[in-house]
């Protein structure tokens, strides 16, 4: 085998696969795409001898890659430049972080994933709404929807409203932003239209922020965009989504439910769903509605789903009327 300089990527993958042994390989194999597998066994075995400073070395620079990957996540690559200097010395960290740039994908706005969301809000609430909707498109849940209830009432609906809408947003701007950030990630960003945003993007942070929150920007949203509102209102709560009540909410939902809707709703449920429903039930009751749910044989999917979705209509109306509260991440009043 030529010297480790020499070797090509696919090369050095089946040397540190090799030194990993079958048992870890094996766990590595189930990330990878077929044709990648197909192309790393081809390659293993076609490998005869690999020498032992050969593997060394190759162990060594997978090794120094991760670390620049763990100093990246947490402080960005002027962090990891700056540690691995210290650790590795000027010239080697040039190195890695030069062939990191050619290859790893580094989500965009990291940087900003570990800053409070207070500060964070500080530094953009004066922004454009689509700049804003962008940075909080690509963080965590939670940490958006920190930042978007406390937004301006008059900037959160257009916020929510641009993320939901938003599809696929150009590299460029992507790097502005993130100059205007006064970050320097440009070079990681992937070249490849990235596709960010969306409904599902903004209903997670919806049910996530607190219900007056949402409440303001759902109302808006009517208003001004009626179809987009549905469609988000649709995905904001499923049926399964009935585990994060409480066993009062839960008796006061079935009060309100038919039985024949239910034994249709329950048809294609979860067994932890099923479970809860029927334990807050009495059990002539759960009795009966089981027995209806064995009786009435094959059930239609659409019909399923349209029984759900009248208990999570239930469900909405009774949160809306304040007499139960479903439980979120976004700091809900408690009241005792």
């Amino acid at each position: 085998m030529t010297n480790e300089d020499e070797l090509s990527g696919v090369q050095k993958a089946a040397v540190l696969l090799i030194s990993l042994g079958p048992e870890k390989s094996a766990n590595v194999f189930k990330h990878l795409k077929e044709d990648e597998i197909e192309t790393l066994t081809l390659e293993i075995a076609n490998t005869r001898n690999v020498p032992p400073d050969i593997k060394e070395k190759v162990l060594e620079e997978f090794y120094e890659i991760c670390l620049a990957q763990q100093y990246i996540a947490e402080g960005g690559i002027g962090y990891a430049k700056e540690l691995l200097d210290k650790a590795l010395g000027e010239d080697r960290a040039k190195d890695v972080i030069g062939r990191l740039t050619a290859s790893l994908q580094v989500r965009p706005f990291e940087f900003v994933r570990k800053a409070d969301p207070s500060q964070l809000l500080n530094f953009i609430q004066d922004e454009h709404p689509q700049t804003i909707a962008l940075i909080l498109a690509y963080l965590p849940s939670s940490q958006a929807a920190a930042v978007v209830g406390s937004l301006p009432l008059e900037k959160q609906a257009e916020v929510a409203k641009r993320i939901a809408l938003m599809d696929r947003t150009s590299p460029d701007v992507i790097k502005e932003v993130e100059k205007v950030l006064e970050k320097k990630l440009a070079s990681l960003v992937n070249q490849d239209y990235t596709i960010v945003g969306g409904v599902d993007a903004i209903v997670s942070i919806l049910n996530t922020v607190d219900r007056s929150t949402e409440k303001h920007i759902m109302e808006t949203l009517e208003i001004e965009e009626p179809e987009l509102a549905d469609e988000i209102r649709r995905k904001m709560f499923v049926f399964e989504d009935i585990l994060m009540l409480d066993n009062r909410a839960i008796q006061t939902v079935l009060r309100d439910v038919d039985n024949n809707e239910l034994a249709v709703a329950l048809k294609n449920a979860n067994e932890d769903v099923q479970n809860i429903i029927f334990n807050n039930l009495s059990s002539r009751l759960a009795a009966m509605i089981k027995e209806d749910m064995e009786y009435m044989g094959p059930v239609r999917l659409k019909d399923v789903e349209e029984a759900q979705q009248k208990i999570v209509n239930i469900i909405r109306r009774l949160e809306d009327t304040g007499e139960i509260v479903i439980s979120r991440g976004g700091g809900d009043d408690i009241i005792v």
